[in-house]
């Protein structure tokens, strides 16, 4: 049988399916008229008219009903196999790298990869926790995970979790001798555990904003950490104040472990973001995992 004989059985399948021209046409990507051609070109060659023809319907005529229950099922099953082997093809498998930092990692990557690596068994996600602005480019990473308001404008954004909110924070030990700060200003006369930043290898300034007015307070301390979780363990062991996401501290807040200080000066801001290059050519296995950590789907 011959390729274009194929093609017109399906011209034909289509239409007798649809019992109208223009929808087939339609499904099939291709003008009506087209259409009609290549059909009445099939029942020239078969000497059978397979299709009736009115101004108001298109019905098969009882050699079209026989070929439509031959050939029909049989294409249904090539085309169902055909697309079994493009799974197989583009079966998503690979290892995804992704860098990022400690807060991003237990807020937002854990819960939705525990659940994403559990359908997905072949796929693998590596992790990199640094607090640096990485040049995902350079490193090779696939993505990256910040806020939004520190990401590139030529990069791709989709966003995976919700507003964040500082808190600055300090445990009834240390508050015990000191009086709790009523501006931000006043936080340059506390011991204060700071978070160094390895790309700039300064120390980050701590970010305040009130109304229209905004801060940011080069704040003084004894303890240097380059990742906020043991800052907070160092709050809480009464070594100083410190600057960290609000959901991890509002266990402690509740149990009166810590307590909380210029909660008017700390607003949201843009919560996290995958990014990475607009010009990536994304992996099946890499458009997953996007779709799983899209924020509010």
């Amino acid at each position: 049988m011959r390729q274009s004989d194929l093609n017109d059985i399906m011209a034909f399948l289509a239409v007798a399916r649809e019992k109208n021209f223009t929808r087939a046409a339609a499904g099939l990507g291709v003008s009506q008229s087209a259409l009609s051609q290549t059909v009445r070109g099939l029942e020239t060659r078969l000497g059978l008219r397979l299709l009736t023809r009115t101004t108001r319907s298109v019905a098969p005529t009882e050699a079209g009903e026989r070929l439509l229950r031959a050939a029909g099922p049989r294409l249904d099953e090539i085309s169902a196999e055909l697309a079994a082997l493009t799974e197989l093809r583009d079966k998503p498998a690979g290892t995804i790298r992704i860098t990022t930092h400690d807060h991003a990692v237990r807020s937002v990557l854990v819960p939705a990869l525990e659940k994403f690596l559990a359908l997905y068994p072949d796929i693998k996600v590596e992790v990199v926790v640094d607090y640096g602005l990485t040049d995902i480019v350079a490193e090779r990473f696939d993505a990256g995970v910040r806020s939004g308001e520190m990401i590139a404008r030529d990069m791709v954004a989709v966003r995976i979790g919700p507003d964040l909110r500082a808190a600055v924070v300090g445990a009834p030990s240390y508050f015990a001798t000191r009086p709790v700060p009523k501006t931000p200003r006043a936080l340059t006369e506390h011991n204060c555990i700071n978070l160094r930043l390895p790309t700039l290898g300064g120390l980050y300034a701590w970010e305040f904003a009130k109304g229209r007015r905004e801060l940011r307070v080069r704040v003084d301390g004894q303890l240097v950490f380059n990742a906020s979780a043991p800052m907070l363990d160092a709050a809480l062991a009464g070594a100083g104040l410190a600057y960290v996401p609000e959901d991890d501290v509002q266990s402690y807040l509740a149990e009166g472990r810590l307590i909380r200080v210029l909660s008017d000066w700390c607003p949201p801001y843009p919560g996290y973001h995958l990014y990475y290059p607009s010009r990536r050519q994304p992996t099946s296995a890499f458009s997953l995992l996007v779709n799983a950590l899209r924020y509010g789907v």
